[in-house]
Parts: structure tokens; sequence; C-alpha cells
């Protein structure tokens, strides 16, 4: 027996995911409190302009696989599993206003009430992070008066759909991501995209409701970042789309996963010097950059960050495995560890310090200068071994991902302090009794 799903909101989304999923097969009822939406579904007209569209419902309907109605409960009484494609429009101040996904969770857990067997909520709409355990569990529990568990269960699954090619991206994703606490219902969701030829990414529920986010915040950033570059290429006379036609060449770093990584900010001889210049000649051409001024200033607050971690932990005696600004280099021009370690100097902390890539022999030419200008005083930090600042800290930090680093575990005592600032281990902060902290995990 083919599977029914009901689909709540008819808006654009659930429009585009209705239609999908009748032609991939499955019985679908849609559901909207406007009955114009669900007269023009049900004569096989699109309520949204989407090319494609208009043909793919008038398609579905004559076949029989999709209809639309305004009563919950004829939707939820038939429907295995309820995807919710309602809005989530902006407040003013920024927030986004859930009342509507509140209110759908409302209507389809009253129509649960004494109906046995198993019924999947999907949240399609875009939920900021705790959503669902704020808003959807608890609605749906206390409106289905059952708790979630065998009969009843939540996941998420965010679409990214783009106006005006939403049918292409749904049957051509990069992706299909689910977010569940439960497994079994997350294959339950996953067995709706089995004509999708994309894989399935299956996360815990908060990581799912940000992703989404993490997505459209990446791309408004790379078009406000080549708006900024086209805005100075204008004012020197340059071809901006040739710059970015070059620049888009590079998928081995532009455009990858390269960089990618939550962690400790960036530094060395090239980024942040190239980054201040470009910003200084913008301001010299009157042209406003502040996106790319503020790359700099948000490295700043990581460095910040990490500062804040280690003075958190009220221990004085700091040890610090890593230095430059990565592994593999001698390199400490600019490094975001060095200017940690002259933070903490300021503050009072006393350091020992270890990076088998740094030794005042081996150091020459330019970056022997900065040192012998900036930071002379580095050399009465530095350590011989691993275990010396084992020894001598009460915290400490890994800053550089050397595999020689993962000695740390075998050799640090009880009451120690780790602050990973490169995931040098897969854990989370707070693990360990607390005595595991890690920068942006």
């Amino acid at each position: 027996m083919t599977t029914t799903l009901g689909v709540f909101g008819l808006g654009y989304v659930g429009c585009v995911s209705a239609a999908c999923f009748a032609k991939a097969g499955w019985r679908v009822i849609g559901v909207d409190v406007n009955g114009t939406k669900v007269d023009m579904i049900n004569q096989g007209t699109s309520p949204v302009l989407e090319p494609g569209l208009p043909d793919l419902l008038r398609e579905q309907v004559a076949a029989g696989r999709l209809r639309a109605t305004s009563n919950v409960a004829e939707a939820v009484a038939e429907a295995a599993l309820s995807l919710i494609c309602v809005g989530t429009p902006s407040k003013p101040n920024g927030a986004i206003d859930s009342t509507y996904v509140e209110r759908v969770c409302e209507d389809i857990g009253r129509a649960l009430r004494g109906r046995p067997g198993r019924h999947v909520v999907v949240v399609r709409s875009t939920v900021v992070p705790g959503t669902v355990d704020t808003v959807v569990k608890p609605t749906l529990e206390r409106a289905a008066q059952r708790a979630l568990g065998d009969t009843l269960a939540v996941c998420v699954n965010p679409e990214f759909l783009r106006e005006g090619t939403s049918l292409k991206d749904f049957y051509n994703p990069p992706f299909t991501l689910i977010g569940s606490d439960d497994p079994s219902a997350a294959k339950e969701v996953a067995a709706l995209y089995t004509s999708v030829p994309a894989p399935v990414q299956i996360v815990d529920t908060k990581a799912a409701e940000i992703v989404k986010y993490a997505c459209n915040a990446f791309h408004g950033l790379k078009v406000s970042f080549a708006n900024e570059i086209g805005n100075v290429c204008r004012a020197l006379g340059i071809d901006s789309r040739e710059v970015m036609r070059v620049f888009c060449e590079d998928t081995k770093l532009n455009l990858s996963a390269y960089y990618l990584k939550p962690g400790f900010a960036f530094g060395g001889s090239c980024l942040p010097k190239d980054l201040r210049a470009l910003v200084h000649r913008a301001r010299q051409l009157d042209v406003e950059t502040p996106v790319l001024a503020a790359v700099l200033q948000s490295n700043r607050m990581q460095v910040e960050r990490a500062v804040d971690m280690v003075l958190r932990t009220g221990k004085r005696r700091v040890g610090m495995l890593g230095l430059t600004f990565k592994p593999g280099t001698d390199d400490l021009r600019e490094s975001p560890l060095v200017t940690l370690a002259e933070t903490l100097l300021g503050k009072g902390m006393q350091l020992a310090i270890y990076d088998p890539d740094v030794s005042a022999a081996r150091v020459m030419g330019a970056n022997r200068a900065y040192i012998e200008r900036e930071i002379p005083h580095i050399w009465s930090l530095m350590r011989d071994s691993l275990p010396d600042v084992v020894e001598h800290a009460e915290t400490i930090v890994i800053g550089n991902k050397l595999e020689d680093y993962r000695r740390v575990e075998t050799l640090r005592r009880d009451g120690q302090v780790l602050i990973d600032l490169v995931r040098m281990f897969d854990r989370r902060s707070g693990e360990d009794d607390g005595r595991y902290q890690g920068i942006c995990w």
C-alpha cells in the first residue's frame, strides 16, 4: 500500500514539495487554511508562480496522487507522515515568528488523539536551532496527549529550494538532510527520497536546524564578497567579471571545503597583511568594504575568545602546544598563537610553550627579524619537550594539530584543563568532568 503524506502549508515550499513527492509515487494530501489555495490545487492550478509547477500539479491531481483539503483531521487520519511547510516570517527584532509552526503542531496533535498507529511529524519549515525542542515537541505532546516514542516521532528535513529553479533543486540536491534523535524515524523520512540521486545526511536535530542557516548565511556572504571586490575593481578600472571568473577556477581552495572547519584564528605572512592592504586601498578609493573589514575584526575576536577560555579556568600556569600560525612551518609572523601568548603574559599568566618546529638555532631571515623585533622574550618561554610543558601547566592549550600533541592525554594529571583550539580530540566542551574545552564545539 502506498504511503500517504500530509503536507501542511500550501505556500511555495508546500506546493513544490507536494507536487514532487506525488510525482515520486507517494499519495499526498495538501492542507491549508486558505480555501482558495485548496480549491486551486484540486482544480490542478498552481497557487504560486514557479516554472514547470503548473504542469506538474495538473498531472499529479489528474493521476489521483495529489489532492488538498482544509480539514486537518482528514489528512492526519490517512497520513503516516505530516510535513510542516508553513512560513516562519521575521519579527521586528529579527527573530523568527514560530506562531504558524506552533499552530499546525497543535492541529496535528489534536487530530492524533486516540488515533492508533505510528505517526512521524517532519519539519520542513526553516526554524532556528532549538525550535523543535522548545516548540514542536512540547506542543505535539500536549495536543496529542502522548509522549514522543514508539507511536510519535519528530524529524527535521530542511528544504534547499531556490525560487525559479525549485523543481530542479528538489530532484538534484547536493544532499538530503534529515535531523532526528530517533533513528527509525530518520529512516522513514529517508525512504521518501529513494528516487532522488543524492546522499542522505542524517544528523542530530539541532544540527539539521542550523545547517540551513549556515548555508544561507554563506550564500549572502558570497554575494556581498563578490560585490565588494566588484566595487573595488570598478574604482580601479578593472573588469570584475574577469577577476571573479579566474577566482572561481580555483576549486582547490576558493570554492571548496578548505578553510571551512571551525577552530582558531588565521594568521601568517599573507592573509592578514593582504586583507589589510585591500581594505586600505578601498578606503583610498572611497569604497566601503564592510564585509572585508569585518573579517579581520572577527579574526581578532576569535583570539579574544581563546584568551577568555583560559582566564575562566582561574588557573595561572598555562602550557601552550604550538606557536606557529600553522603546523609544519616555523613562521611566527602574525601567528594568532603568538598574540594569544602575548595577551596571556600581559594578564599575568605563567607560560610554558612547546613547538618542535620552532628553535632559536633554525629560525632565520624575515621570520627571525620579526621575532627579534616584536617578541624577543619568546625564547625564554620555550620548553624542550611536551612533558616539560605538561609538568608546568594547570591549563594546557593545543594550538596546532601535530600528531605528537595527542600524547597530552596520557601525560596530563587530574585537575588539568585541556583547551583544544584545533579539534585534536573528537569531544565536546564540558566532557571529562569539564576538563576538556573546545573553542567551537
